[in-house]
């Protein structure tokens, strides 16, 4: 009888919430906006919210005993298989990549190329969050940045190669300078203070007229060439142009693809320096400051510099993501770079599974894929988002696929 009570509670509020989102709808016409209900919406989510208050609890203990049973040793678990096998699951996935421009349409290498935007934002922000255990809910602050640093540099006449590697390095040097004053925080404390810096920089750009161009952002931002050889029909005086060069017919496809390939090396780049690190003394002092860090500081290991370096390090990442995204849309703005942002990061990251290498990739490409699959669904995209991470934080909190940690059981 309670959990009847709870279901229609939950019910009745599910309605009333809905009703202004999505029992209202606005509709434009020769004599103007009109307003008209249909609430059978609102009606439709309070039925499935009903419905799932009262299957919850049954789902709850059938949880705990499939948890308390003892599962069978020869059990085919595939989280498990794909993080005991990442080598050659990443393997199949950069080949994978590769035959992307080859079978795939110009609008799906678009769209892949979005993607590993985003897996290159998931991998950086798996530094600070799943390695480091630091909270950080400002991490498009480093996007924007490093947007912005190839916007501005590249109207002064600066080449793509040549202002990457400086938008990596500026956007580490602001991580820095957001790493000093949150050293003490840590949970709540630290997310609320990152994002304050997250919409403090989005704030800046948005009214520094005389340097970012204010709401209006900045346009026509030059794409990015092979030193003197361009992607462009007509090359200018001391360049090439791509299709002369190789003696075929001028195509857009050419640069779209070019640039997929420059996002892909990029993610391939990150993977590499990322292992590298794990492999290192700083590696294993993020994980040591993930898990405790008060015995960290009793090992003696410098903690302040620990989480510097993954805040640098995750936002110089970030920073290459935000050049490379400038030079693929050609032109950026502050509204680019919201909050929602940051929570399909974060979203990334936890749904893929935290310090998961291969989740974060398999997140970044599902939340990036599936909403341009169902386009007809985008204005209940905000809902559908917010019940996978709720049912994902019941079901799986632990993400997709989560990382295997090193374990050592004791002889009794």
């Amino acid at each position: 009888m309670r959990y009847l009570l709870y279901a229609v509670i939950a019910a009745v509020l599910t309605f009333f919430i809905t009703l202004p989102i999505l029992g209202v709808h606005l509709h434009q016409s020769a004599q103007g906006l009109s307003l008209s209900g249909q609430w059978q919406y609102s009606v439709y989510a309070a039925i499935i919210v009903f419905i799932m208050q009262l299957l919850l609890p049954l789902a709850i203990q059938m949880k705990h005993r499939l948890r308390g049973s003892t599962p069978r040793p020869d059990a085919f678990r595939p989280a498990e298989f794909i993080e005991n096998h990442r080598g050659w699951v990443l393997a199949l996935l950069i080949v994978a990549a590769f035959l992307v421009p080859v079978f795939g349409s110009r609008g799906a290498v678009n769209v892949m190329t979005l993607a590993l935007i985003y897996v290159l934002l998931g991998l950086s922000l798996n530094i600070v969050v799943g390695y480091a255990g630091l909270l950080d809910l400002g991490h498009v602050a480093f996007y924007a940045i490093g947007a912005y640093t190839y916007a501005i540099l590249a109207q002064q006449g600066l080449g793509f190669w040549t202002v990457l590697p400086l938008a990596a390095l500026i956007a580490g040097l602001f991580g820095l300078l957001l790493g000093f004053p949150v050293l003490r925080l840590r949970g709540d404390y630290l997310a609320i203070v990152t994002l304050g810096f997250g919409e403090i920089v989005r704030i800046l750009l948005n009214n520094w007229d005389s340097l970012t161009n204010g709401p209006q952002g900045i346009n026509n931002i030059p794409k990015p060439g092979f030193f003197h050889i361009v992607f462009v029909k007509k090359a200018a005086e001391g360049q090439t142009a791509f299709h002369e060069l190789v003696g075929i017919p001028f195509n857009t496809e050419q640069r779209g693809i070019y640039l997929y390939l420059i996002i892909l090396a990029l993610c391939l780049l990150t993977l590499w320096v990322i292992n590298r690190l794990l492999r290192m003394p700083i590696g294993r002092a993020w994980e040591a400051l993930r898990e405790d860090e008060i015995a960290c500081r009793s090992l003696g290991i410098n903690t302040t510099a620990i989480k510097l370096s993954a805040f640098a390090i995750g936002a110089a990442f970030a920073g290459l993501a935000g050049a490379f995204y400038a030079a693929f849309q050609g032109g950026v703005s502050p509204e680019s770079f919201t909050f929602w942002e940051s929570a399909i990061m974060l979203a990334i990251v936890v749904l893929g599974g935290m310090g998961s290498q291969t989740g974060v990739i398999l997140a970044a490409v599902a939340l990036t894929v599936i909403p341009e699959i169902a386009r007809e669904f985008s204005q209940y995209r905000m809902i559908i988002f917010g019940l996978v991470m709720v049912l994902m934080m019941i079901w799986r909190p632990q993400g997709l696929i989560p990382a295997q940690r090193p374990k050592m059981e004791l002889p009794e």
